[in-house]
């Protein structure tokens, strides 16, 4: 069983921030985020997308981002 559940684009991102990733630039759905010690990471979701747990683990994988974090 995952450690994740689904969770909508615009709560994934609070959290990020919530972390220490802030935006570097944006266009439309895609945006490019920034954290010291951690290469550059990219979302290509609009704020309303429901995030399932298989991309929410890569996510956190690539970010850092806990489940309790959400």
């Amino acid at each position: 069983m995952s450690l994740w559940h689904s969770s909508k684009a615009r709560r994934v991102l609070a959290a990020l921030r919530l972390i220490g990733w802030s935006v570097k630039r944006a266009s439309g759905s895609h945006g490019v985020l920034q954290r010291a010690g951690w290469p550059d990471h990219v979302s290509a979701f609009h704020e309303n997308d429901e995030i399932g747990p298989a991309m929410m683990s890569l996510i956190a994988k690539h970010t850092g981002l806990q489940p309790d974090d959400l």
